[in-house]
């Protein structure tokens, strides 16, 4: 067996070309589905939980629910938002109570996603990042370490977001703009399954992608070290 680690990433292969994709497809030295067949084996066997079992059936049907067929050579085009695909999965899933943990800079639409759920018949339990209103020197943070240095500051509280719908006993959670690492302990913290609705990105409007898709222009530097 090859013990060279994954790297998927930088496969040269074009999509229907890839092992992964074709039985007869190409692959890298590295390749997960040439090499860790035991490892295959071993995830499939879990999937054969009850309660796995269906999140992964329901959500395969919301990937080919999430396209619809065109005219143009047997190809397909998206058919509905992230927001259109959450009510659909979360009702394709029988749950009732949904848990809402949102960034306090995401007010605005944390109260238009509470909406939306709301009048889709969901019972909503909503918890701002701030909450517990815990000052940030708890977490040995310096004054020049905080946003506005020499005035009270609270800190982001991922895991009480988490406990508190932990408490709630929500069916399922989504995750809205929590900064990189907060997002992380709340994800550590649920007890419920997670999806994400909205990332962090303060600079690009909370689409991270756009430094991706412009790397060959705008955002060059990140070919570089940051």
């Amino acid at each position: 067996m090859n013990n060279k680690n994954s790297n998927c990433a930088e496969c040269p292969f074009k999509i229907d070309d890839k092992l992964c994709k074709n039985i007869n497809g190409h692959f890298l030295p590295s390749c997960p589905t040439k090499e860790k067949d035991s490892l295959t084996q071993t995830s499939l066997k879990k999937y054969d939980k009850t309660n796995i079992h269906e999140f992964a059936k329901q959500s395969a049907i919301q990937e080919g629910e999430g396209y619809t067929p065109t005219k143009c050579n047997n190809k397909v085009k998206p058919s509905k938002s992230r927001i259109e695909e959450i009510v659909d999965f979360a009702k394709k899933m029988n749950y009732k109570k949904l848990g809402l943990c949102f960034c306090i800079g995401l007010m605005n639409e944390a109260k238009v996603v509470d909406k939306i759920l709301k009048d889709n018949g969901f019972t909503v339990v909503s918890v701002i990042c701030k909450t517990g209103r815990i000052p940030k020197e708890n977490i040995s943070i310096e004054e020049y370490q905080k946003v506005h240095p020499n005035k009270f500051e609270p800190m982001c509280n991922p895991i009480m977001q988490a406990d508190i719908l932990n408490e709630a006993k929500t069916d399922f959670n989504i995750m809205m703009g929590l900064c990189v690492g907060h997002d992380s302990l709340f994800l550590k913290h649920s007890t419920a399954m997670t999806t994400v609705f909205a990332v962090k990105d303060r600079l690009l409007g909370h689409n991270p992608l756009a430094a991706i898709y412009t790397n060959k222009s705008y955002y060059s530097f990140l070919n570089d070290s940051i």
